[in-house]
């Protein structure tokens, strides 16, 4: 089928023809092929598949709970549910047919893939993250990474009504907005960081306005005032970036009620430690990592970046915030808070998470030493 495609495709660039089911049958015809309406129709699907979209990766981004897509090379593509990552019957015709999706979906975004730049992070005009190292640096290939957005907005409840949170966390989270305190929601990648503070948003009073600034967008609370500012990388010259240090610079100047950042990753967390100790109440963001006793180190160096030395940090993220909370992922797939932690500090000046409320993936809860701290904190 793949030569066929090829031979195809090449007889209509020649003509300089759309690929219509009248030009796609005299061009089978021209070719030698058998021409009937079930062979016509095929060809036409396949061309346009590999056109627009997502190619033969289309049907996988449709189905409802699928999360993520993974292609690594031709003959392998998995694709995670939400229990996992699991192997789809997909593959591809060769190398060369992965490589020509990943140079087509960067165009889409205007954004250059080839030898010379090999890899590409950009979102697609529908939500979908997607992130392409090309087979000159990836081995068995062409590798593209498709992280679909959620097209359910879950509630606290939802959690709750899931299995994914305790009835005495579900109600310290809601404690934790209603009383603006500064968090930041913690956990591995696919764990549902997004996800969580996205319900947690959704608890903000309509009143208040909500000012989001993303490296990429993702976060989509259901809340009615919502402003986003979203990360440009360079162009192919170079120019035109747009830095989260700038976008949460310029979120303070739009009178946010609530300033949220959607993923602390670098320089821009001394931005947001600043922001949160002059008056702004209520921020809050996510991080990557493994357990909250690694968050204060994770902010260590990510203050680095920022020109923060270790004591200046752990000052500024002692003023600055409240609580963390985070959220695992199952050996089922389900996702789920484990714990409630809060932020203080030592005799030696360092921040510590100190565990208020730790959960097991069945719902049970158990109070932890910051218990007290917590309970003071969200009434």
């Amino acid at each position: 089928m793949r030569v066929e495609l090829d031979e195809v495709r090449t007889r209509l660039s020649e003509r300089g023809e759309a690929a219509t089911p009248v030009a796609v049958a005299e061009a089978l015809g021209w070719l030698g092929h058998v021409v009937s309406d079930a062979s016509v129709w095929a060809t036409v699907s396949a061309l346009r598949r590999d056109s627009t979209g997502a190619g033969p990766l289309e049907p996988l981004l449709r189905e409802p709970g699928v999360t993520d897509v993974l292609v690594n090379g031709a003959g392998a593509v998995y694709v995670d549910r939400g229990a996992g990552l699991e192997r789809a019957e997909v593959e591809f015709e060769s190398e060369e047919h992965v490589r020509r999706l990943a140079v087509r979906l960067a165009a889409q975004v205007g954004r250059r893939l080839d030898d010379g730049q090999p890899f590409v992070d950009a979102r697609l005009p529908d939500g979908t993250r997607v992130h392409a190292v090309l087979g000159s640096v990836a081995d068995p290939g062409t590798c593209i990474s498709l992280r679909i957005p959620a097209r359910v907005r879950l509630s606290l409840a939802d959690w709750r009504a899931g299995g994914g949170l305790s009835a005495e966390a579900m109600a310290a989270l809601r404690g934790l907005v209603t009383r603006r305190a500064a968090f930041l929601v913690s956990g591995g990648t696919g764990s549902g960081k997004t996800t969580l503070l996205s319900s947690l948003l959704g608890e903000v009073p309509a009143t208040e306005r909500l000012v989001i600034a993303e490296d990429s967008r993702e976060l989509d609370p259901p809340h009615p005032h919502v402003v986003r500012l979203e990360g440009r990388p360079p162009n192919a010259e170079g120019a035109g970036a747009v830095t989260l240090t700038a976008l949460v610079r310029q979120a303070l100047r739009m009178r946010p009620d609530r300033l949220i950042l959607g993923e602390v990753r670098g320089a821009e967390l001394t931005d947001l430690l600043m922001a949160l100790n002059t008056g702004h109440e209520g921020g809050c963001g996510t991080v990557h990592a493994n357990a909250p006793d690694a968050v204060p180190a994770r902010l260590e160096a990510l203050g680095a970046l920022g020109g923060l030395s270790r004591d200046a940090l752990h000052a500024q993220a002692s003023a600055a915030l409240d609580a963390l909370v985070h959220v695992r992922r199952g050996a089922g797939g389900r996702r789920y808070v484990s714990e409630i932690a809060m932020l203080r500090s030592g005799a030696d000046g360092l921040v510590r998470a100190v565990s208020a409320l730790v959960c097991d993936e069945s719902g049970d809860a158990r109070r932890g030493p910051g218990h007290p701290a917590l309970r003071e904190l969200v009434g």
